[in-house]
Protein backbone atom coordinates (compact mmCIF):
# COMPACT_ATOMS: atom_id res chain seq x y z
CA UNK A 1 0.00 0.00 0.00
CA UNK A 2 2.70 2.50 0.98
CA UNK A 3 5.14 1.73 -1.89
CA UNK A 4 8.04 4.22 -1.44
CA UNK A 5 7.30 5.58 2.09
CA UNK A 6 9.16 3.50 4.73
CA UNK A 7 6.13 3.01 6.99
CA UNK A 8 2.45 3.85 7.40
CA UNK A 9 3.28 6.84 9.64
CA UNK A 10 5.10 8.73 6.90
CA UNK A 11 2.57 7.54 4.34
CA UNK A 12 -0.39 8.95 6.28
CA UNK A 13 1.44 12.26 6.79
CA UNK A 14 2.01 12.55 3.03
CA UNK A 15 -1.61 11.55 2.39
CA UNK A 16 -2.86 14.21 4.81
CA UNK A 17 -0.77 16.91 3.14
CA UNK A 18 -2.23 15.92 -0.24
CA UNK A 19 -5.80 16.08 1.09
CA UNK A 20 -5.19 19.50 2.66
CA UNK A 21 -3.86 20.86 -0.63
CA UNK A 22 -6.81 19.41 -2.57
CA UNK A 23 -9.60 20.31 -0.18
CA UNK A 24 -8.50 23.62 1.39
CA UNK A 25 -10.58 25.70 -1.04
CA UNK A 26 -10.36 29.40 -0.11
CA UNK A 27 -9.01 28.73 3.38
CA UNK A 28 -5.59 30.11 4.25
CA UNK A 29 -3.61 27.14 5.51
CA UNK A 30 0.01 26.27 6.22
CA UNK A 31 1.83 22.99 6.70
CA UNK A 32 4.49 22.44 9.36
CA UNK A 33 6.78 19.43 8.86
CA UNK A 34 8.66 18.52 12.05
CA UNK A 35 11.44 15.96 11.73
CA UNK A 36 12.15 13.61 14.70
CA UNK A 37 10.40 15.26 17.65
CA UNK A 38 12.38 14.99 20.89
CA UNK A 39 12.24 16.29 24.45
CA UNK A 40 11.69 19.97 25.18
CA UNK A 41 14.51 22.46 24.92
CA UNK A 42 13.21 25.14 27.31
CA UNK A 43 9.47 24.80 27.96
CA UNK A 44 7.83 23.70 30.18
CA UNK A 45 11.16 22.36 31.56
CA UNK A 46 14.44 21.40 29.85
CA UNK A 47 14.27 17.71 28.91
CA UNK A 48 10.52 17.33 29.50
CA UNK A 49 9.00 14.34 27.69
CA UNK A 50 5.84 12.30 28.29
CA UNK A 51 6.10 9.27 25.97
CA UNK A 52 8.51 6.58 24.82
CA UNK A 53 8.07 7.25 21.10
CA UNK A 54 11.02 7.59 18.73
CA UNK A 55 14.35 8.48 20.27
CA UNK A 56 12.90 8.70 23.80
CA UNK A 57 12.38 4.94 24.00
CA UNK A 58 15.79 4.34 22.44
CA UNK A 59 17.54 6.58 25.00
CA UNK A 60 15.73 4.97 27.92
CA UNK A 61 16.63 1.47 26.73
CA UNK A 62 20.27 2.54 26.25
CA UNK A 63 20.35 4.01 29.75
CA UNK A 64 19.00 0.79 31.20
CA UNK A 65 21.70 -1.18 29.37
CA UNK A 66 19.08 -3.09 27.37
CA UNK A 67 20.12 -1.79 23.95
CA UNK A 68 23.81 -2.26 23.15
CA UNK A 69 23.91 -2.05 19.34
CA UNK A 70 22.24 0.28 16.86
CA UNK A 71 22.43 0.16 13.08
CA UNK A 72 23.02 3.65 11.78
CA UNK A 73 25.40 5.85 9.83
CA UNK A 74 27.41 7.67 12.50
CA UNK A 75 28.03 10.53 10.04
CA UNK A 76 24.34 10.90 9.16
CA UNK A 77 22.47 13.85 10.63
CA UNK A 78 20.29 13.09 13.64
CA UNK A 79 17.56 15.56 12.67
CA UNK A 80 15.95 15.86 16.11
CA UNK A 81 13.80 18.90 16.84
CA UNK A 82 12.69 19.78 20.40
CA UNK A 83 8.94 19.56 20.95
CA UNK A 84 8.66 23.16 22.20
CA UNK A 85 10.39 24.39 19.02
CA UNK A 86 7.76 22.60 16.90
CA UNK A 87 4.92 24.06 19.00
CA UNK A 88 6.30 27.61 18.87
CA UNK A 89 6.68 27.35 15.10
CA UNK A 90 3.08 26.13 14.76
CA UNK A 91 1.81 29.12 16.78
CA UNK A 92 3.90 31.62 14.82
CA UNK A 93 2.92 30.10 11.46
CA UNK A 94 -0.75 30.20 12.49
CA UNK A 95 -0.46 33.90 13.31
CA UNK A 96 1.32 34.74 10.05
CA UNK A 97 -1.15 32.74 7.94
CA UNK A 98 -4.21 34.37 9.58
CA UNK A 99 -2.88 37.94 9.56
CA UNK A 100 -0.87 38.16 6.33
CA UNK A 101 -2.90 35.66 4.28
CA UNK A 102 -0.14 34.52 1.85
CA UNK A 103 -1.35 33.86 -1.69
CA UNK A 104 0.11 30.35 -1.81
CA UNK A 105 0.19 27.67 0.86
CA UNK A 106 3.50 27.81 2.73
CA UNK A 107 5.32 24.72 3.99
CA UNK A 108 7.60 25.14 7.01
CA UNK A 109 10.27 22.48 7.49
CA UNK A 110 10.72 22.30 11.26
CA UNK A 111 14.18 20.70 11.26
CA UNK A 112 17.66 21.20 12.70
CA UNK A 113 19.87 19.34 10.21
CA UNK A 114 20.34 22.17 7.72
CA UNK A 115 20.74 24.89 10.36
CA UNK A 116 22.48 23.28 13.34
CA UNK A 117 23.55 19.76 12.25
CA UNK A 118 24.18 17.02 14.79
CA UNK A 119 25.30 13.47 13.91
CA UNK A 120 24.31 10.11 15.38
CA UNK A 121 27.93 9.39 16.26
CA UNK A 122 28.00 12.49 18.47
CA UNK A 123 24.80 11.41 20.16
CA UNK A 124 26.35 8.07 21.14
CA UNK A 125 29.11 9.80 23.12
CA UNK A 126 26.81 12.30 24.86
CA UNK A 127 24.17 9.70 25.80
CA UNK A 128 26.53 7.11 27.27
CA UNK A 129 28.53 9.74 29.17
CA UNK A 130 25.35 11.23 30.67
CA UNK A 131 23.89 7.90 31.76
CA UNK A 132 27.18 6.87 33.37
CA UNK A 133 27.24 10.11 35.38
CA UNK A 134 23.53 9.98 36.14
CA UNK A 135 22.53 6.30 35.88
CA UNK A 136 18.97 5.03 35.77
CA UNK A 137 17.79 2.93 38.69
CA UNK A 138 18.07 -0.87 38.54
CA UNK A 139 19.87 -0.90 35.19
CA UNK A 140 19.99 -4.27 33.44
CA UNK A 141 23.61 -3.72 32.32
CA UNK A 142 26.22 -0.96 32.22
CA UNK A 143 25.20 1.59 29.55
CA UNK A 144 27.19 1.08 26.37
CA UNK A 145 26.54 1.30 22.65
CA UNK A 146 27.98 0.04 19.40
CA UNK A 147 26.82 2.04 16.38
CA UNK A 148 27.58 0.56 12.97
CA UNK A 149 26.23 0.76 9.44
CA UNK A 150 27.41 -2.77 8.62
CA UNK A 151 24.52 -5.24 8.59
CA UNK A 152 26.58 -8.34 9.49
CA UNK A 153 28.38 -6.63 12.37
CA UNK A 154 25.06 -5.33 13.67
CA UNK A 155 23.54 -8.83 13.52
CA UNK A 156 26.56 -10.24 15.37
CA UNK A 157 26.24 -7.72 18.20
CA UNK A 158 22.47 -8.20 18.26
CA UNK A 159 23.00 -11.91 18.92
CA UNK A 160 25.88 -11.51 21.39
CA UNK A 161 24.69 -8.40 23.26
CA UNK A 162 20.91 -8.73 23.00
CA UNK A 163 19.52 -12.19 22.34
CA UNK A 164 21.96 -14.34 24.34
CA UNK A 165 21.77 -12.18 27.52
CA UNK A 166 17.97 -12.04 27.17
CA UNK A 167 17.72 -15.83 26.90
CA UNK A 168 20.02 -16.32 29.90
CA UNK A 169 18.07 -13.81 31.99
CA UNK A 170 14.74 -15.41 31.05
CA UNK A 171 16.21 -18.80 32.01
CA UNK A 172 17.17 -17.33 35.39
CA UNK A 173 13.63 -15.99 35.84
CA UNK A 174 12.13 -19.41 35.01
CA UNK A 175 14.44 -21.17 37.47
CA UNK A 176 13.44 -18.74 40.21
CA UNK A 177 9.73 -19.25 39.51
CA UNK A 178 9.11 -15.93 37.79
CA UNK A 179 7.64 -15.13 34.41
CA UNK A 180 10.25 -14.57 31.63
CA UNK A 181 9.98 -11.16 29.99
CA UNK A 182 13.33 -10.03 28.59
CA UNK A 183 13.04 -11.67 25.15
CA UNK A 184 9.63 -10.07 24.74
CA UNK A 185 11.11 -6.66 25.57
CA UNK A 186 14.01 -7.17 23.16
CA UNK A 187 11.74 -8.29 20.32
CA UNK A 188 9.58 -5.20 20.78
CA UNK A 189 12.65 -2.94 20.85
CA UNK A 190 14.15 -4.57 17.78
CA UNK A 191 10.93 -4.00 15.87
CA UNK A 192 11.04 -0.31 16.79
CA UNK A 193 14.75 -0.03 15.94
CA UNK A 194 14.14 -1.66 12.56
CA UNK A 195 11.60 1.07 11.78
CA UNK A 196 14.09 3.75 12.83
CA UNK A 197 16.90 2.33 10.65
CA UNK A 198 15.49 4.06 7.58
CA UNK A 199 16.05 7.41 9.30
CA UNK A 200 19.29 6.64 11.17
CA UNK A 201 21.12 5.53 8.03
CA UNK A 202 20.20 8.50 5.81
CA UNK A 203 20.58 12.27 5.68
CA UNK A 204 18.11 14.67 4.10
CA UNK A 205 18.48 18.32 3.13
CA UNK A 206 15.50 20.54 3.94
CA UNK A 207 14.94 24.14 2.93
CA UNK A 208 14.61 26.58 5.85
CA UNK A 209 13.69 29.62 3.73
CA UNK A 210 10.10 29.87 4.98
CA UNK A 211 11.19 29.37 8.59
CA UNK A 212 13.77 32.15 8.27
CA UNK A 213 11.18 34.42 6.60
CA UNK A 214 8.74 33.81 9.45
CA UNK A 215 11.42 34.50 12.05
CA UNK A 216 12.15 37.87 10.42
CA UNK A 217 8.45 38.78 10.67
CA UNK A 218 8.45 38.47 14.46
CA UNK A 219 9.23 41.29 16.86
CA UNK A 220 12.22 40.86 19.22
CA UNK A 221 9.79 40.15 22.06
CA UNK A 222 7.92 37.48 20.08
CA UNK A 223 11.19 35.90 18.91
CA UNK A 224 12.03 35.31 22.55
CA UNK A 225 8.51 34.27 23.57
CA UNK A 226 7.95 31.92 20.61
CA UNK A 227 11.54 30.78 20.14
CA UNK A 228 12.17 28.39 17.28
CA UNK A 229 15.67 29.56 16.35
CA UNK A 230 17.60 26.27 16.66
CA UNK A 231 20.89 28.01 15.88
CA UNK A 232 21.01 28.77 19.62
CA UNK A 233 20.64 25.11 20.55
CA UNK A 234 23.70 23.56 22.25
CA UNK A 235 23.50 19.85 21.53
CA UNK A 236 25.63 18.57 24.40
CA UNK A 237 23.47 20.41 26.92
CA UNK A 238 20.25 19.40 25.16
CA UNK A 239 21.11 15.69 25.00
CA UNK A 240 22.13 15.70 28.66
CA UNK A 241 18.79 17.29 29.62
CA UNK A 242 17.00 14.82 27.31
CA UNK A 243 18.59 11.85 29.11
CA UNK A 244 17.82 13.35 32.51
CA UNK A 245 14.27 13.94 31.29
CA UNK A 246 13.80 10.24 30.60
CA UNK A 247 14.85 9.61 34.20
CA UNK A 248 12.73 12.32 35.83
CA UNK A 249 9.62 12.54 33.65
CA UNK A 250 9.30 9.15 31.95
CA UNK A 251 10.52 6.79 34.68
CA UNK A 252 9.60 9.13 37.58
CA UNK A 253 12.93 8.49 39.30
CA UNK A 254 14.16 10.73 42.09
CA UNK A 255 17.48 12.47 41.40
CA UNK A 256 18.38 11.84 45.05
CA UNK A 257 18.68 8.15 44.15
CA UNK A 258 21.69 8.70 41.86
CA UNK A 259 24.31 7.55 44.46
CA UNK A 260 22.46 4.25 44.89
CA UNK A 261 22.18 3.88 41.10
CA UNK A 262 25.94 4.44 40.78
CA UNK A 263 26.53 1.79 43.40
CA UNK A 264 24.36 -0.57 41.34
CA UNK A 265 26.50 0.15 38.26
CA UNK A 266 29.65 -0.67 40.23
CA UNK A 267 28.05 -3.96 41.25
CA UNK A 268 27.23 -4.72 37.61
CA UNK A 269 30.81 -3.88 36.64
CA UNK A 270 32.16 -6.35 39.23
CA UNK A 271 29.77 -9.03 37.93
CA UNK A 272 30.98 -8.35 34.39
CA UNK A 273 34.63 -8.68 35.45
CA UNK A 274 33.88 -11.95 37.26
CA UNK A 275 31.99 -13.31 34.24
CA UNK A 276 34.79 -12.38 31.83
CA UNK A 277 37.38 -13.98 34.10
CA UNK A 278 35.33 -17.18 34.37
CA UNK A 279 34.88 -17.25 30.59
CA UNK A 280 38.63 -16.82 30.10
CA UNK A 281 39.34 -19.75 32.45
CA UNK A 282 36.83 -21.94 30.59
CA UNK A 283 38.42 -21.05 27.23
CA UNK A 284 41.82 -21.87 28.72
CA UNK A 285 40.68 -25.24 29.97
CA UNK A 286 38.91 -26.20 26.75
CA UNK A 287 41.26 -24.89 24.08
CA UNK A 288 44.65 -23.76 25.37
CA UNK A 289 45.45 -26.32 28.09
CA UNK A 290 44.94 -29.21 25.62
CA UNK A 291 47.15 -27.87 22.85
CA UNK A 292 50.92 -27.48 23.12
CA UNK A 293 50.99 -24.99 20.25
CA UNK A 294 48.25 -22.88 21.87
CA UNK A 295 50.16 -22.93 25.15
CA UNK A 296 53.35 -21.76 23.41
CA UNK A 297 51.48 -18.89 21.75
CA UNK A 298 49.83 -18.00 25.06
CA UNK A 299 53.14 -17.96 26.96
CA UNK A 300 54.74 -15.91 24.20
CA UNK A 301 52.01 -13.26 24.40
CA UNK A 302 52.13 -13.14 28.22
CA UNK A 303 55.94 -12.88 28.17
CA UNK A 304 55.76 -10.10 25.59
CA UNK A 305 53.28 -8.16 27.73
CA UNK A 306 55.48 -8.67 30.81
CA UNK A 307 58.54 -7.35 28.98
CA UNK A 308 56.61 -4.34 27.74
CA UNK A 309 55.41 -3.51 31.27
CA UNK A 310 58.94 -3.93 32.63
CA UNK A 311 60.29 -1.61 29.95
CA UNK A 312 57.55 0.92 30.66
CA UNK A 313 58.32 0.88 34.40
CA UNK A 314 62.05 1.29 33.77
CA UNK A 315 61.43 4.19 31.40
CA UNK A 316 59.16 5.88 33.97
CA UNK A 317 61.79 5.44 36.70
CA UNK A 318 64.56 6.92 34.53
CA UNK A 319 62.28 9.80 33.58
CA UNK A 320 61.79 10.73 37.24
Amino acid sequence: LTHSPPNTYTFTKALTEYLVQQEKGNLNVAIIRPSIVGASWQEPFPGWIDNFNGTSGFLTAAGKGIIRTVRCNIDAVADIVPVDVAINLILAAGWYTAVHRPKSMLIYNCTTGGINPFCWGQMENYVIATYKRNPLEKAFRIPNANMTSNYLIHQYWTTVSHRVPALLYDLYLRLTGRKPRMMKIFNRLHKTMTLLEYFTTRTWEWSSDNVNMLMNQLSPKDKKLYCFDVRQLHWSEYIENYCLGTKKYLLNEDMAGIPAARQHLRKLRNIQYAFNTTLLVIIWRIFIARSQMAQNIWYFVVNLCYKFLSYFRASSTLGH
